[in-house]
């Protein structure tokens, strides 16, 4: 994991928080509080900030036009960023992520990664699917932060 990185991850190891944004299609900027942690894209291999977005999101259209979001991690007044593009894996969004039926697993994976514990996996899962649920990668092309 390159070393920016690896402080996105210290961070969210303490926090499980960050802050995401999208640009609107009018160029302002979407922004939203969102629970993350970084994992491994299951296509490419890179780690990279992974959440879970409800399908009806106004954040996920955002992602879904652009191909393209920012995550800001902090921790007191230590602060990491990551920019980059997205790879969004969804039942809605399954053309370079796999198929459908394990879009479960990965959600799974990702609440995990972020911080998230449940005692009954079969009631997320329902969940996950009837609010059609994506999986959303932030890949790294650039990083900034201090400490």
């Amino acid at each position: 994991m390159a070393a920016d990185l690896e402080r996105v991850r210290l961070l969210l190891d303490v926090t499980h928080l960050a802050v995401v944004a999208a640009p609107r299609p009018d160029g302002t900027v979407h922004a939203s509080l969102v629970s993350a942690g970084i994992l491994d894209d299951p296509i490419s291999g890179e780690p990279s900030v992974a959440i879970v977005v409800a399908g009806a999101a106004r954040k996920l259209g955002h992602f879904r036009r652009t191909g393209q979001a920012t995550a800001v991690v902090t921790h007191g007044y230590r602060w990491a960023s990551v920019e980059g593009p997205v790879r969004i894996i969804g039942p809605d969004d399954t053309s370079d992520g796999g198929p459908p039926e394990g879009v479960p697993s990965l959600l799974r994976r990702v609440f995990v990664a972020a911080g998230g514990t449940h005692d009954d996996w079969d009631g997320y899962d329902q969940v996950m699917a009837e609010q059609r649920r994506a999986a959303v990668f932030i890949h790294a092309a650039r990083t900034a932060g201090n400490g």
